[in-house]
């Protein structure tokens, strides 16, 4: 499955690029302000319709800019996902293409950080990184170790780890703002990659947010009890249900790790009450009323950890009015893939499915972008390297895969631009037991191959928007099934999966994540 001895000329690019910056001086030049929640559902955004919540800080940037309807992913998956976004490719030649513990990325390889960088911009990244290498292509990097947790993490910088008290997406705002206001050089323009924990699991919310939803019911989905008797055999054995495989520390039965006393104290008045009303009741529980206890559990607590993002976006987007920068900053909302906030029955992503395979995508461009527009072209996140490049006005490198959006953006889509996406998913068996998966999603059809198994689905997304049932096996469908098989062959073709992945030798002289040596600080950060 991997391709070995591969040799590249890692700076060819960058010093070829340096030649070709514009004469344009910083003023003319666009800010780029990338925000990337990890693992925010589009279902959980109020501009996308949420039935389930507010994000009116995230909504601001539908109202003042474009919302894409149909944003994809290349690998619903989180590290993966983030070496699309800097290398503008697919996951088997970027090298990074699942969050095992032997991935790691390859930050000599062509990035668009370092072209950026290259040519005049002054680059940061602060927040989650997750590609277990040190950053390149930065000229500053404040960033959390692995995953991180929700409450007092240690972050990693050039100089050493800064251990920080307080609630981490806080802290990531904190760290961001304090850069732009005080460390950047005002004299270029800047491409910060300000990118949250949250709302990744295990959802511990700040202390202000713990009785945010306390009396209410969350809105079920209706596919909730799901039992996947209309697809192939891989959607049974999932091992991310709702009902079976959220454990008791996501659903906070019991103490959450790394916290202070009087963090934990907050914890135990919140949800005290609801844990022991549950301990007397638990007994004549039917399975549908544990489910769904565990979903109303489940969903309070992804949704209070999204409030929390949603206040932090507004925040920066404050900054920026406040500032003078708004005018001049391309500001994109994102998240590394979507999720399943109980689809299917589900918590988790890497499925093709909707819900994971789609991710929230709102972009405010001022003087660009109409104000309150919305776009249903099929864009990816494969495309946001080179709509960075295209927006600083530099050229895109012929091996990166995707295309700049800047022209839709603008109201001026391509007339060729793509009718069908292509996915692959790789981490098998666990966690959560998904099978690997390529497909194919044009704009009414969906074709599913789990290639290690040879078992296909084909959705009908006009007749069956929820993707319950798979008509592959339907004789009314043969020729669709045919037409899809064809145009997944062309487009494996387009992007060079020939089903081997490349594989870059881990550079022993740069130190394991968090283990770097250097100083260490101490950072508080308010966590009320």
């Amino acid at each position: 499955m991997r391709r070995n001895g591969i040799t590249l000329l890692y700076l060819a690019p960058v010093l070829a690029f340096m030649s070709l910056v514009s004469s344009a001086n910083a003023a003319e030049r666009p800010n780029i302000l990338f925000i990337m929640a990890d693992d925010h559902a589009y279902q959980a955004i109020s501009a996308y319709g949420s039935n389930r919540n507010q994000t009116p800080n995230i909504d601001r940037l539908a109202k003042e800019g474009m919302r894409f309807d149909r944003a994809f992913v290349t690998n619903s998956i989180c590290g993966p996902s983030r070496a699309v976004i800097l290398t503008g490719k697919y996951s088997h030649l970027n090298g990074f293409h699942d969050n095992s513990g032997r991935a790691w990325f390859n930050g000599k390889q062509q990035t668009a950080p370092k072209l950026l960088q290259a040519a005049g911009y002054n680059t940061a990244v602060i927040g989650k990184w997750h590609l277990n290498s040190e950053p390149t292509g930065f000229d500053h990097w404040h960033i959390l170790i692995g995953q991180g947790p929700y409450y007092n993490p240690r972050m990693q910088t050039p100089g050493g780890i800064v251990a920080h008290d307080g609630y981490t997406t806080d802290i990531i705002t904190d760290v961001a703002l304090d850069w732009l206001k005080n460390k950047r050089d005002k004299a270029k323009p800047f491409c910060l990659l300000y990118q949250h924990k949250a709302p990744h699991r295990n959802w511990q919310p700040a202390p202000r947010h713990l009785d945010k939803y306390q009396d209410e019911k969350i809105p079920e989905p209706d596919t909730l009890f799901d039992d996947y008797s209309g697809r192939a055999k891989p959607a049974a054995e999932n091992q991310m249900s709702v009902a079976e495989h959220l454990t008791p520390h996501d659903l906070k039965l019991v103490p959450q790790p790394g916290l202070t006393p009087e963090q934990q104290a907050n914890f135990d008045k919140a949800y005290g009450d609801e844990n022991e009303e549950l301990k007397q009741k638990q007994a004549k529980l039917t399975p549908k009323q544990q489910t769904q206890w565990n979903y109303q559990r489940y969903a309070k607590d992804y949704l209070r950890c999204i409030d929390a993002v949603d206040e932090n976006v507004g925040r920066m987007l404050d900054y920026l009015d406040e500032s003078g920068l708004a005018e001049n900053t391309l500001v994109i909302y994102t998240s590394d893939q979507g999720w399943y906030l109980g689809e299917h029955g589900w918590y988790d992503k890497r499925w093709m499915y909707e819900e994971s395979f789609r991710t929230p995508l709102l972009v405010r461009w001022p003087g660009k972008v109409k104000a309150g527009s919305t776009s249903n072209e099929m864009v990816m996140n494969l495309d946001f390297a080179e709509t960075f490049l295209d927006v600083a006005g530099l050229p895109v490198p012929a091996d990166m895969q995707g295309k700049s959006i800047a022209p839709i953006l603008k109201g001026e889509t391509p007339a060729d631009w793509r009718k069908s996406v292509y996915y692959h998913y790789y981490e098998f068996p666990q966690p959560h037991h998904v099978h690997p998966h390529t497909g194919v999603r044009t704009e009414r059809y969906k074709l599913i191959h789990f290639y290690t198994i040879d078992q296909w689905e084909l959705f009908d997304l006009e007749k069956d928007p929820r993707e319950m049932k798979s008509v592959y096996d339907d004789p009314a469908y043969a020729t669709v099934v045919a037409d899809m098989k064809e145009e997944l062959k062309r487009l494996k073709e387009q992007y060079k999966d020939d089903g081997t992945v490349v594989e870059f030798e881990r550079d022993p002289n740069q130190p394991p994540m968090g283990k770097g040596k250097g100083k260490k600080g101490k950072a508080k950060a308010k966590a009320s």
